[in-house]
């Protein structure tokens, strides 16, 4: 009887480590997470700062804890994967840690007096908004490379965070650190290869593949090929002519020529270096996938599922039509095209020669939970709940029930008919925000900061059915605003026609259900949707073992190589995926008697939404002239 295979995932997101072993066909044997640390500036909201070292801690519990409950030789373990946040790391040239720490919020404080030396605070968080100044230059050039980032750079990218680094450490100091976006470093960290991760670099670094267009605005539209993935007329204008003049080494080097860049789940370096494999408690060796972004490995998650028990396998042309939607505090909606369409687009992210376009929502899950918590009835629902032993969303849809009765609605929409929310909620003071949440106003379709929250139909009713109404319109008005984001995805070009969710929103039932219904598609539920981002992990981690394999445990070393191997696996990855993902649940639209009516008032409330996003606009537009 043969050995079975096994597979590790580590995911590590805004403030936990985590660690999934599953077997070659994608199942969960063991899983654990542990805390990992922010430090925060007591005088500057901005900052959010972490370590690479403690993010490495976490993992290595991580690992051992899951490798000692299931039991599991570390020899069957046969290759790993990883995905993390989008945070910039700084290592020296020999891997220590470099500090990025400030302290202080203004030019006269000795704030970055450990900037540059050695610290343990060397990571720039995904969500540190200190390069607010160095974003604006970025974004007032006008150049090609905005076109691959919906033609703003956002703060929290790498380039902005590492022009920052540029003007406030020692000269000597950041010319000879290393910037890696997180996934990256923890590649780095395991195999010791200066390697980049495709999705990173494109994603965050303003990489543009070779061969991909750039249109310079600033030039008239005039167009250009990108050459070797890097701008050196982008980076010379911002005020980063060293990285041109080092050819990009400390980014990872241009391809081809000092640098190497391998798309998800290609093998890098000889795998698990000797330190790192005793870290893990692992073997050295064990193949080691290039790894992606966290919303990508969610999207690698998810989207290979059958679309029910009975369904045929997909096949990868079918993931066009599929948008991967990664919901917890907020939600990031992920479309593979084979176009550059719009939301990024970024090229070669996943699957090279293919574009994934992203999408979001500023506040899903967050959204949820300020509505309940603020009313004056949520107190009287806790102590109901620990009264009763039912959660708070179970008594709530009980309370939905009993006024559908009470009232004699036909549906829970034709129950709050006249109340209307609009939900992009902005914070006041972003310190105020929970980590995970840093996107204020709208991201997608309409990429307005400044859109807020409203509310129509409030009456004098502060009670437990009004909570319930709020709470019922507030699943509406997140499902009304995924219809215009997919609304927008598909007037652009892309034929989406199905909805493939993970992170914790996809055990919210009743939002699933509505998700469904306001869409008219199939909304598609993994067995275990808050596992499938560290699941996507671990199926670059089997990628990676395959590709070795054939490779008889050479290591790819070139650009040619890498362009050899790919060409040599066709769409293996995508079997991966398939090989390990389970069938999904489906929630299909409501078909019973009521379901016209229902999908005939969502129709006008859909309609009513936009309106509500037009009618803030004029208003402001009306304040602004006025004030």
């Amino acid at each position: 009887m043969s050995e079975t295979d096994y597979y590790i995932g580590f995911d590590v997101g805004t403030g936990s480590g985590r660690a999934c072993l599953v077997d070659s066909n994608g199942k969960l044997i063991a899983e654990h997470s542990e805390a990992t640390l922010t430090h925060r500036s007591p005088t500057d909201h901005r900052i959010f700062e972490q370590s690479t070292t403690n993010i490495w801690s976490s993992l290595s519990k991580c690992c051992k804890k899951i490798l000692a409950e299931s039991g599991i030789d570390p020899k069957q373990v046969k290759g790993i994967g990883f995905d993390a946040t989008c945070s910039l790391a700084v290592v020296s040239k020999d891997g220590k840690p470099i500090s990025v720490s400030r302290t202080g919020s203004t030019e006269e404080d000795e704030r970055d007096e450990n900037l540059g030396k050695d610290g343990e605070w060397n990571v720039i968080l995904w969500a540190d908004h200190r390069a607010e100044e160095e974003a604006e230059k970025i974004n007032a050039t006008g150049e090609g490379v905005l076109g691959f980032v919906g033609k703003t750079m956002s703060l929290e990218m790498e380039i902005p965070k590492t022009l920052w680094l540029s003007k406030h450490m020692n000269e000597e100091k950041f010319k000879n650190s290393m910037l890696f976006d997180l996934p990256d470093w923890l590649t780095y960290n395991a195999t010791t290869s200066l390697a980049r991760s495709a999705c990173s670099l494109t994603c965050k670094c303003s990489f543009v593949p070779p061969g991909a267009k750039m249109v310079h605005e600033c030039d008239g539209g005039k167009e250009e090929i990108s050459q070797d993935g890097w701008s050196a007329r982008f980076f010379n204008k911002i005020g980063l002519e060293q990285m041109v003049e080092n050819d990009f080494e400390q980014l990872g080097g241009i391809p081809g020529k000092n640098g190497l860049v391998l798309t998800a789940g290609q093998p890098v370096g000889k795998g698990l270096s000797k330190a790192a494999a005793e870290s893990l408690g692992l073997v050295e060796g064990t193949a080691v996938g290039s790894g992606v972004i966290d919303a990508y490995a969610g999207w690698i998650g998810t989207v290979a599922a059958a679309a029910g028990a009975d369904q045929p396998k997909p096949t990868l042309e079918d993931a066009s039509s599929r948008l991967a939607a990664i919901a917890g505090t907020s939600t990031c909606h992920i479309a593979q095209s084979k176009e550059g369409i719009l939301w990024g687009p970024y090229r070669d992210a996943v699957f090279p020669g293919l574009w994934m376009n992203e999408g979001g929502q500023s506040s899903t899950g967050q959204l949820i939970d300020f509505m309940m918590q603020t009313h004056p009835a949520y107190p009287k629902l806790v102590e109901l709940s620990k009264k009763t032993g039912k959660s708070t969303f179970e008594l709530l849809g009980d309370r939905l029930d009993e006024m559908l009765k009470e009232r004699n609605a036909l549906t829970l929409t034709h129950l709050t008919k006249d109340l209307h929310f609009y939900p992009d909620l902005q914070s006041p003071r972003v310190e105020l925000i929970p980590m995970s949440q840093f996107f204020p106003g709208n991201r997608s379709p309409l990429a307005d900061p400044r859109m807020k929250g409203s509310i129509v139909g409030l009456t004098l009713d502060d009670s437990l059915s009004d909570l319930a109404a709020k709470f019922n319109v507030t699943l509406e008005a997140i499902a009304l605003q995924t219809r215009h984001i997919v609304d927008e995805m598909n007037a652009k070009g892309h034929k989406i026609d199905s909805i493939y969710m993970s992170g914790s929103q996809a055990k919210n039932g009743p939002l699933m259900r509505l998700l469904s219904t306001v869409l008219q598609m199939p909304v598609i539920i993994p067995p275990q949707p808050s596992a499938a981002v560290v699941l996507g992990a671990a199926m670059l981690g089997k990628y990676a073992h395959s590709i070795s394999v054939e490779l008889q445990g050479k290591e790819i070393q070139s650009q040619e190589e890498a362009k050899k191997a790919r060409e040599n696996d066709k769409d293996r990855l995508w079997d991966v995926m398939v090989s390990m993902t389970f069938p999904g649940k489906r929630v299909d639209p409501r078909s019973d008697e009521h379901g016209n009516a229902e999908r005939k008032l969502l129709d006008v409330k859909y309609k009513i939404f936009r309106e509500a996003v037009e009618v803030q606009r004029r208003w402001r537009g009306m304040i602004a002239e006025a004030a």
